[in-house]
């Protein structure tokens, strides 16, 4: 009883909180600002909104390639097809249940390509890891390209730098301290902890032993281009972003990206979070707001119309086999 309440709670909140959000974003903002915001929505440029979609498209198709690359050294090549509609049919299913979609995904390659779950999720969890380490190297490049206007941020909302910093350094001391200490530790507990990260890192550098390597990390590369592509796009569907520059969109990229793993694919905190970081540019509130929502919105419909799609054809084409 217990466990199907926690179950049901961690579905239901991160659902509540967005609409939440959603109705606190409606409410906060004057009525004036949301006729120009749902008027700057309505009059989305229809050709950068569908560029945009047309990426979004290619990135899951250069996804469930890659995955194959992940698939093949364990002796599996499903066809791409079905890679497809699995991997849209788990985006669609994040919207509903957090984080379900990677069981989903790992389920129905098992499903409907017979590949064992524990071989199947091993997969998905190096593919996760690897998606990181590229949102990591986009913050990192971020940093340096816009290093003056973030600093000059942090300061304006009292933040001070230096203690930011020195507190970085002993975090980092402090992290390599810990991992030093789990490597000689003879602990039951902390040799499970090692086990577990060694296997990650074996996971992700198994990628430069592998024989599509290079085709591995261009789809990677490829992909990650194409979300920054676009985000970047969808700037030409509000005039006051029109003149914004690759990094300082990237800036507000990674905002959403993390955003996105908050609530349920980021609804009603993505355009606030969006909006928000697009204001350290002296972008208004309204166009900061209108330029978020016309990015969730199209993305978002996207995942549900081929994502329904998908959970419908899957059945579908296994019978049919």
């Amino acid at each position: 009883m217990i466990a199907s309440l926690k179950k049901t709670l961690k579905t239901v909140l991160p659902i509540a909180f967005g609409l939440f959000l959603v109705w606190y974003s409606y409410n906060s903002t004057s009525e004036e600002d949301r006729k120009q915001i749902i008027y700057y929505i309505k009059e989305a440029d229809l050709f950068w909104v569908s560029i945009s979609l047309l990426m979004g498209v290619l990135s899951h198709v250069s996804r469930a390639i890659r995955w194959n690359y992940l698939l093949e050294p364990l002796g599996y090549k499903p066809k791409i097809i079905n890679n497809i509609l699995i991997i849209l049919t788990s985006y669609f299913a994040n919207l509903g249940i957090p984080r379900s979609g990677e069981i989903l995904r790992a389920t129905a390659l098992t499903t409907y390509e017979d590949v064992p779950f524990e071989k199947g999720f091993g997969t998905i969890v190096t593919e996760r890891v690897i998606d990181l380490i590229m949102l990591l190297l986009i913050i990192v490049i971020t940093f340096f390209l816009q290093t003056d206007i973030i600093i000059d941020f942090f300061k304006s909302k009292g933040f001070n730098i230096t203690k930011i910093l020195v507190l970085l350094g002993v975090a980092t001391i402090g992290a390599l301290a810990f991992f030093y200490f789990i490597k000689k530790s003879t602990h039951p507990f902390l040799v499970k902890i090692k086990d577990f990260v060694t296997g990650l890192l074996q996971g992700v550098t198994s990628i430069f032993k592998m024989k599509n390597k290079w085709p591995f990390i261009f789809h990677t590369l490829f992909i990650w281009s194409v979300y920054i592509g676009m985000f970047w796009v969808i700037k030409f569907t509000v005039p006051e972003t029109i003149d914004l520059s690759v990094s300082q969109l990237l800036v507000a990229f990674i905002f959403g990206a993390f955003a996105m793993t908050a609530t349920n694919g980021g609804i009603g905190l993505y355009p606030i979070v969006v909006s928000s970081a697009l204001a350290i540019f002296g972008i208004s509130s309204v166009s900061g707001d209108a330029f978020g929502w016309i990015m969730w919105i199209s993305q978002t419909l996207l995942v549900v119309v081929f994502g329904a799609i998908s959970f419908l054809l899957l059945p579908l084409l296994k019978r049919t086999k």
